[in-house]
């Protein structure tokens, strides 16, 4: 990691002070800021739709949750339990779609990195 940290300090003092700038804008994020940038974009309305989906489905998950336990004969308690398991699991797959997007974010943050370290290369 020591050896990385070096050729990022020797790349850093090539570049010129608008190329620095850009590099800035496209630096590692933190877990919060990714997340963050789920938020912006084209597909903002989907992330923030989906949000709400998650909460409704949360909630319906708590309120089968509470059915179980005052369900009473077995057959209710089933489909309660179904209820509360269907609605964890949808709300499992919508936070897997949001860590996929932080994922693919981070990953094209990589590629422009790169693509503006070739542009360089070019130039010289």
């Amino acid at each position: 990691m020591k050896n990385q940290d070096n050729i990022d300090d020797l790349l850093k003092k090539a570049l010129s002070e608008e190329d620095i700038e850009v590099l800035s804008k496209i630096e590692d994020q933190g877990i919060f800021d990714l997340m963050a940038a789920n938020f912006q974009g084209k597909l903002k309305w989907v992330a923030m739709f989906s949000v709400v989906i998650m909460f409704l489905l949360t909630g319906i998950a708590f309120y089968c949750f509470f059915e179980f336990f005052n369900a009473t004969d077995l057959r209710e308690m089933m489909l309660w339990g179904a209820g509360m398991g269907l609605s964890m699991m949808a709300v499992g797959q919508l936070k897997t779609w949001h860590w996929m997007q932080m994922d693919k974010n981070s990953l094209l943050r990589e590629i422009k990195r790169l693509e503006l370290q070739i542009s360089l290369l070019a130039k010289k």
